[in-house]
Parts: structure tokens; sequence; C-alpha cells
């Protein structure tokens, strides 16, 4: 079987630079809209404008319009009565950790999924409590209304209950949360959940399962722990459970492992048999109804002593407003609640998004949850996103869109206004084992350490920062040092990138570092640079400093020498010590020449060399007369890659600018390649040249100037040749998608470019 000849390709154009492309190829005159243009653009008002504006602020009109009711309607059913059950338990068990009563966590199950229903872009996702949200406004409640310490001084609170008082504090938290939300999504800046990578949002995460595995050690112990919030407090909470140990409840103890063990086990075998389950077995429902049946049954209350759910509110509260000293109190924890729910809701609605193939819009989510959360805040519920297992669960079952989330919120109403008192006999110990249960998932990222070591070490160190940060500092100030450690890897990333010093692959026009490459070919007398970030006010200093290290010298150092000697051969011309010969200059004075350490007009020794009033041209890389020393330079000729170059700011064109002129007064030219055009645009509009800098050292590519170079100083090698009347040709070879050959349009054995 004979092998097909590699496909083959073949080009020829004229060495370009930047000028000469130019002049071959006329280029568009684009006009840029001014700000005064998109503003009067952004409030015009057309016919289309208002109908794509009113599907982007209602989209449940685009999917209610295709949906397709004998396909998906019993799915939908059968989805939203599975994920209403999860719901309810999950309410339950996640208003503890809110530290407000457990009825309220099925307020929360139940109105931000009516808004949302209308207002939100993504169709699988499952609106209401999330643990480490949950968590969360637990802290706030905690730090305002503490259950043992003083609490803070506000108005509203006179002739309150402490759970009216919790109640209050999650609500007004979390109608400010909303408020947030709500304002980032109509001034369209939902991009900012970027700034929250998946290493940060992972540490934390895992460190608020770590917050919520401790803050559930209290029921499942049975113990009564002061709440503690603050710099330390896992620490005091821990110190106080073990403090009191022995006073645990065992009954809540034992109930809680069977709960534990028995959850973990079934949740296991619908990991593993998913693909053969029709709906994952729901294990936390049949486990909390059977844990029911037995503490009504035996009266655990009474014969044990245990904590019960107790009596939950039938129906539902009037309307309430939010209290404007607590939101003053909480401003800063509720803009970082906003950011995490955001955070978390929008990754888990984009996941689902691509599987099922339809688009989300970040800002209408902002909206959508910012709306719900007052909506919900209104009737005191507490902060809600989405649950990653109750969202799976949705998903899992069948849910085709929202209206399985909108039966899942009837199902948590039913058991509201209908079949609360059923769960009135409930330990708060089986509540707190199932939320200690469905940690696992958030907990097992702690495995992520050894491969972000491995793999990219700043990430590592977002990570375990972000979650020391969490756990010792608080999830408030913990966020805030994650996001810093974030910011400060993006800094030192752009600010000290990894520059490098390209060399030729013989046989192509491809360069590469030089060190990740054996068949390499690199000119003698020029150098390649290459800075794979922006050059801004940051990195300027780092950029030179690197550049003069890839050439070997530092030209203002060499100018200034080169100044100081030309001031003293000009002196000992004049007084007749040194002697014009066909050799070169001869030094005839009687003593030798000392090194002068004077300074004056150090302003002058940074100008370029005059050689103005001088009989010879000196050669700097020869011996000089007497003991006049200057460094030699063994390099003529410098190439800036600029591909990677996205923008300069004016420290960075000034810096530049004086790098460019360093380096020119000490002869040696200095030539910039595929710069992108609006660079080169900023350069002439920020007045970059002038009679020392001039447009033609910009080129198109590395290879144009490479060919520019050795037709300039073709006596430096041997190995590269231009083609004639400077165009150039060369023949590729492709397989497996590579450049391997390049033949000269006149062959050459000996020619390697």
């Amino acid at each position: 079987m004979m092998r097909n000849p590699p496909s083959q390709y073949i080009v020829a154009r004229p060495l370009y630079s930047e000028d000469s492309f130019k002049e071959d190829n006329e280029r568009v005159q684009r006009r840029h809209k001014s700000l005064l243009n998109h503003v009067k653009e952004y409030f015009s008002c057309s016919s289309k404008r208002a109908k794509n504006a009113g599907l982007s602020l209602l989209p449940i009109i685009g999917w209610i319009r295709i949906y397709r009711i004998k396909e998906w309607l019993l799915s939908d059913i059968v989805s939203g009565l599975s994920t209403g059950l999860v719901a309810v338990l999950q309410g339950l068990a996640f208003a503890l950790l809110a530290s407000v009563p457990a009825g309220y966590g099925l307020y929360t199950a139940f109105f931000p999924v009516l808004t949302y229903f209308f207002l939100g872009t993504s169709r699988h996702i499952s609106v209401g409590p999330f643990p480490v949200l949950s968590l969360m406004v637990g802290s706030v409640v905690m730090r305002i209304v503490p259950e043992n310490g003083t609490q803070a001084n506000i108005t509203a609170f006179e002739g309150l209950s402490l759970q009216d008082k919790q109640v209050m504090v999650a609500a007004s938290v979390t109608f400010l949360v909303g408020i947030f939300q709500l304002a980032l999504g109509l001034l369209q800046i939902g991009f900012i959940v970027i700034y929250m990578s998946d290493t940060l949002v992972s540490g934390f995460t895992t460190a608020a399962a770590v917050h919520i595995l401790v803050s559930q050690l209290k029921f499942i112990l049975g113990l009564t722990v002061r709440g503690e919030n603050g710099a330390f407090a896992i620490i005091r909470t821990l110190e106080s459970i073990f403090s009191q140990i022995t006073k645990t409840n065992i009954p809540d103890l034992v109930t809680s492992i069977i709960i534990m063990v028995v959850v973990f086990i079934v949740k296991e075998l619908n990991d593993r048999f998913k693909a053969k389950l029709p709906v994952p077995i729901p294990i936390e429902v049949i486990m909390t109804v059977i844990a029911c049946g037995v503490s009504y049954a035996f009266d655990f209350q009474t014969l044990y002593g245990v904590s019960v759910v107790g009596k939950l509110k039938e129906g539902y509260e009037s309307p309430m407003a939010p209290n404007l000293e607590i939101l003053q109190l909480s401003v800063m924890d509720a803009f970082s609640m906003a950011i995490v729910a955001f955070a978390i809701a929008f990754s888990v609605a984009k996941v689902y998004s691509v599987k099922h193939d339809y688009l989300i819009d970040g800002n209408q989510e902002l909206i959508a949850f910012g709306v719900s959360n007052i909506f919900g805040a209104s009737f005191r519920s507490f902060a809600a996103c989405t649950s990653l297992s109750r969202s799976a669960v949705q998903e899992s079952t069948g849910g085709k869109t929202q209206i399985a989330g909108l039966l899942s919120a009837m199902v948590a109403m039913i058991v509201t206004v209908g079949i609360g008192f059923l769960l009135e006999p409930l330990q708060t110990s089986v509540l707190g084992a199932l939320v200690v249960v469905n940690l696992k998932g958030m907990l097992m990222q702690v495995r992520e350490i050894p491969y972000l070591w491995k793999k990219d070490k700043p990430d590592c160190i977002v990570w375990v920062v972000t979650f020391v940060a969490s756990i010792f500092l608080g999830l408030d100030l913990g966020l805030a040092v994650g996001l810093g450690i974030e910011l400060l890897t993006v800094v030192f990333r752009t600010q000290f990138p990894r520059c490098s010093v390209l060399a030729n692959i013989k046989g192509t026009d491809i360069y590469r570092d030089r060190k990740d490459y054996l068949s390499i070919y690199e000119p003698d007398g020029v150098k390649i640079f290459r800075i794979p970030s922006p050059i801004f006010f940051a990195n300027i200093e780092f950029f030179r400093d690197k550049l003069n290290a890839a050439v070997g010298f530092n030209p203002l150092r060499i100018l200034r020498k080169r100044n100081k000697a030309l001031r003293k051969i000009k002196k000992l011309l004049k007084n007749g010590e040194l002697q014009i010969t066909p050799k070169g200059l001869l030094y005839t004075g009687s003593a030798p020449i000392e090194e002068s350490e004077d300074e004056s007009n150090m302003e002058d020794l940074d100008q370029p060399t005059d050689f103005a009033g001088l009989p010879v041209q000196i050669n700097w890389n020869t011996d000089l007369p007497g003991n006049i020393t200057v460094p030699r330079i063994d390099i003529h000729s410098i190439i800036l890659d600029f591909a990677a170059v996205s923008f300069l700011d004016m420290s960075g064109i000034n810096g530049l600018k004086m790098t460019l002129k360093e380096f020119t007064r000490v002869e040696v030219d200095v030539y910039i390649v595929a710069c992108d055009c609006y660079i080169l645009d900023k350069l002439h509009e920020c007045g970059f040249f002038d009679n020392e800098i001039k447009t033609s050292i910009f080129f198109l590519t590395l290879h144009d100037a490479m060919l520019c170079i050795l037709e300039k100083h073709p006596d430096h090698t041997e190995d590269l040749k231009a083609s004639k009347n400077n165009y150039h040709s060369f023949k590729v070879s492709q397989g497996s998608g590579s450049l391997r050959k390049r033949e000269s349009e006149v062959p050459d054995p000996e020619t390697k470019f």
C-alpha cells in the first residue's frame, strides 16, 4: 500500500515592513463611534428593540412558545414532585444554618421560585436555599441577634421574641442581597462573576462545608452551644462543643449516625446505578418519614429530651418592609452574599445550558435572582440561589422547563398550609444529619489540592489561601482575602511574564524558544526577544531588565562609558597626547590615563555619541589607547516579538521609547514585529516616532525582519540568504499540520531559511 504524498503549498510575497505593506495594501478607514453615539444608541427605541427587551426581561415567553405539552408535561410533573420533596427537607434543614425557625425554610423554597419562573433564563436549576448562602445569612443573624450575648441596639426589636428578631434580620439581609443583584443586573455588569474563578469558588465552598459541618454538630450531638461569629468563630465553637461533649444526647447521636450511614450508602448506590435507575431512590424523604414516625410513636421529645422541629406556622404571613438599621449593619455581608449566590447559580445554570443547548444571560440571571430575593424577603424568606443536589434531581428526573420548579414550589406550599403538622415530631438531629451527609461533594473538593499543585501552583495557592482564610476569618472576610489573592496572581502573571529568547527552527520560517529545541539556528549578532503580556506601568521596568539580561548588557551603561571615553579622547587630542596613525590612535603621553570619577553633566552622557570635531571614526569594539576601556557589544540587531502584546499604556510607551533610543544610541538596531495595528495607531497618536525612532523598524513577521537584517548584515551569516529583489518564497511540506521544510525560490542546498 503506497502512502499518499504530503500536501504542499508555496508562498511567494515581498519582504514586508509595516510601511511597505501599507503602500501595497490600502487600509479601510473606519470611523469609531463616540461615547455619545453609544449612549444615544443605548437609549434609542424602536419596535424591534422593544420586542427584544420584552423577550429579554421575560424569558418565559421564549420557551413557553415552544413548549411541547405531550412530550414535556409529564416529565415536568414527575420532576417537580420529586424536587419538591427534596426542597421541603432542604428548606427545613438549611433554615437551621440560617439561624431561623425551620418553617421559614419552606418560605424560601416557595416565594423565590414564583418570580424566577417568569424572569430566569435557566430551565433546569432549582431555585431555593443553598447551604453556603444560608450559613452566610446565619452568621449575620448570630452577629446582630446572638442567642446568648448582647444584641444590636435596633429600635424595631422592642417587644419581639428572639425568633422574630432572627427572622427580621434574615429577611432584611436577603432584601439587601436582592437589591445588590438587581442593581448589578440593570447596570449590565454580570461579567463581575468572571473575577471568581472555579478555583476560588472551590476553596470557598469547601471552607463553607467545614463551617456547615461544625454548625450542625450541636444538633447531631443534642447540645446547647452558643452561636459564635467573627474571626476564629469556628475555633470557639469547637471549643464549646468539646467542653460539653460528655452531655451528648445519645438518642440524637444514634439517630444521626443511622441516618447518615443509610443515606450515604443509598446515595452511593444511586450514583453507581444511575444509568439503570429510572428515578434516584429518594432516600432522604424515606428516612425522614421513618424518623418522623418513630419519633412520634415513641414520643422521643418527652422520653429522651430530644429537640424536635416543633409547631410550624400554618399559612403565610403578611408582607413586611426591611429594617433600615439592619441594612446599615449588613451592607458588606449582603454584597458578598449577592456575588457568591450569583456565582454559584450561574455556574450551575451554565452547566445545564451547555448540556441541553440553550443560552443563558448573566445579566438577566442577576435581575431574576435580585427580584426573587426582594420578593421572598418581603414574605420573610432568607437568601436563595440554587442547590447543586436539588438541581441535579430536577434535571435527572426529566425536568425540561421551570414548570418543574413551579410544581416543586407548590409541594412546599402544600406542606406549609396543609400537612406541616406531620413534621412537628421530627428531630432536628435528623435535619442536621441530612445536611452533613449532603456535604460530601463539597468536602471532597479538597482532593483538588495535589492536582493543582502539580499543574498550576498559583491556582493552588489561591485555593489554599481562600480555604484557610474562610475557615479562620469567616466566610465574608475569607472571600475578600481569596479575591485579593486571585487578583494578585493575575497581577504577578502579567507583571512578571515568562520572557524568552527565540531562535529559528532550521529549514522553516518558525521561531521558538531556543531552550526548548535542538534543531535551531541563531544568527550571529541577532537577538529575538519575546514578551508574552501587555506592557504597562507595572511591568515596564521588568521588561527592560529582562531585555538587558537577554542581550547581555545595559545599553545606557555602555552609552555613558562611550561618552566618557569620547571626552577623554577629545581632551587627549587637544593636549597632543594622542596621535592619529594608519593603525589608529596612538597614545604618546608619559603617564597612564586615570579613570575620571567626574560625574558632572550626567545628562550629556545619556545623549547620542557626538563625533563632531573628531578627525577619526572610533570603532568601539577595538582596543582603545592607554587604559581607556569600553565594554564591547557583540550584537548588531534586536527583534522584539510583540505578537502577544495586547496593549501599552502611557508608561509602557514612554519606557519602550526610552529603551529603543538607548539601544539605537549604542548602534544596535531594534525591530518590532507582529505589532497589533491598533497599538501601532496608538503609537502614532502618542508621538512615539521622531528623528531617532522611525516607522521602518516595524515588520509584519519575525521572518520578514530577519531577512531584512541579513540583507543589511550579509557578512554575519552564511546560513541565511535573502532572495533576489527582496522577494522570498518557501515551499512547505505539510504533515500532521506542521511546517517541515522551506526551499528557496532559487534552490540552494546550503540555504537553511
